[in-house]
């Protein structure tokens, strides 16, 4: 399988990043469900985004996965998490912004509206029936693909069928699905 991604932000971008817990129950009713945390980020001039399912909410965890997905030198806002505390000795300049005082910081203007809308829209995809857990990364996935194409303007199911296309060329394999390119020394009988 192709794992693909594009790295968001940049110098002179702004990417808002947080967590949020798929699948729990509101007001403690309805049937216990099985939750996942998602840390995930958006960047704010094109809405090019990423939504990692995690485990571990450590610094080394999320850092990792900033440095994966977010360039260097991006302005990156976030709550006061304390794991978050290590971006601007790791080449981000880092906003935070506490929620419990304000949604937006009245001094630097930080907020993370953009990420929290992102949330309630990927929330809005999933079904309310059926979610596993071991399945949230190919939700997450699913919804940066049909992001990626909105912001391109670009159809899913053609994109879709076009990168299946890419996955699997059919002048490579034989009907059995063994590899029958030149270079490869294997012998089909």
């Amino acid at each position: 399988m192709i794992i693909h991604h594009e790295k968001i932000g940049g110098v002179g971008k702004t990417v808002e990043i947080d967590e949020s817990k798929f699948g729990k129950r509101k007001y403690h009713r309805g049937h216990a469900v099985e939750g996942q945390w998602i840390f995930g980020g958006i960047q704010r001039d094109n809405g090019a985004c990423f939504l990692i399912p995690v485990e571990k909410w450590d610094k080394e965890t999320l850092l990792a996965i900033i440095k994966q997905w977010v360039l260097p030198g991006t302005q990156i806002i976030s709550d006061c998490w304390k794991s978050y505390d290590c971006l601007n000795d790791e080449g981000f300049i880092h906003f935070k912004v506490n929620h419990s005082v304000n949604f937006k910081d009245p001094n630097t203007g930080a907020h993370t509206n953009t990420v929290e809308g992102m949330w309630r829209h990927a929330k809005a995809l999933l079904s309310q029936y059926s979610r596993k857990k071991h399945f949230y990364g190919g939700y997450m996935a699913e919804f940066m693909f049909l992001k990626k194409c909105r912001i391109l303007n670009l159809d899913p199911i053609i994109e879709f069928f076009r990168l299946a296309g890419n996955l699997y060329d059919p002048n490579k394999y034989n009907n059995d699905g063994l590899d029958v390119s030149e270079d490869d020394d294997t012998d089909i009988i």
